[in-house]
């Protein structure tokens, strides 16, 4: 199958990278100028190549891959011409698909939230409606996540949103570290062992959260009072309200 990425981005680039050194390195992939930087870097790689603008991306591809700004998106795609049975899978946050079904006239429309780490083969990507091509393309790209509904779909969207607040915590705890006299490299070579080894035994072990964060906590010990502090201080409450906003953001 020949691949069409109209936005040639930071996603994009993890996503054809990583298709390059997958179990699809065989399917030509065509990017589009727009980004062109990067679609230079990627024109490095075998089987890719720049199209000379975004329509003859659609010509020359047989589904075709949506991933530019929301801001710009009407402006890019509605000028297009786009053939009715040729499937679209959207990477744009926020927007409907029945919006992009009026600017395409397109029957198979998918949507999904691929993250860097797809590049690596590590991503659970989730898709909406589960467009065979697109699940193809993500089982190839680590886990490809069935959505059925569209709040299931703009839930996980929300929670995409979470990966700054996740460095953000590694930099505060950095920087009180820090503060105690802790060289910064030391306190950083500390924080990444310990969260990336706490990611392991998320990713290998099927407990609930709750479940590992109590398999993590001594009873009267630190890690249960500095969680308790935590949840005082309105921490859970802020993350939930964020998340919700980040909700109503993803909605539209």
């Amino acid at each position: 199958m020949r691949l069409g990425f109209i936005g040639t981005g930071t996603i994009t680039a993890h996503m054809v990278r990583g298709l390059k050194a997958s179990g699809l390195a065989d399917w030509p992939i065509v990017v589009s100028p727009r980004g062109a930087l990067v679609a230079a870097e990627l024109a490095l790689l075998p089987g890719v190549t720049v199209a000379r603008d975004n329509q003859a991306v659609i010509d020359g591809c047989d589904l075709v891959i949506l991933s530019v700004r929301p801001q710009v998106a009407e402006a890019v795609i509605a000028p297009l011409s786009f053939r009715a049975d040729m499937p679209i899978l959207s990477l744009i946050a926020g927007l409907h698909i029945a919006r992009i079904a009026e600017w395409t006239g397109a029957r198979d429309i998918a949507r999904a939230i691929p993250l860097p780490f797809v590049e690596r083969h590590q991503g659970v990507t989730p898709v909406f409606p589960p467009q065979p091509a697109a699940m193809q393309i993500f089982a190839a790209l680590g886990t490809a996540l069935p959505v059925e509904t569209v709040l299931a779909f703009d839930g996980y969207g929300a929670a995409s949103a979470l990966m700054a607040s996740y460095f953000g915590l590694l930099e505060a705890a950095q920087d009180w570290m820090v503060a105690q006299g802790h060289p910064a490299a030391d306190a950083g070579a500390y924080l990444r062992g310990l969260f990336g080894s706490l990611g392991d035994v998320a990713r290998e072990k099927p407990h609930g959260f709750a479940q590992l964060r109590e398999d993590h906590s001594t009873k009267g010990g630190l890690n249960e009072m500095v969680f308790h502090r935590f949840v005082l201080g309105g921490g859970g409450d802020a993350m939930q309200a964020a998340l919700t906003a980040a909700f109503r953001r993803v909605q539209g």
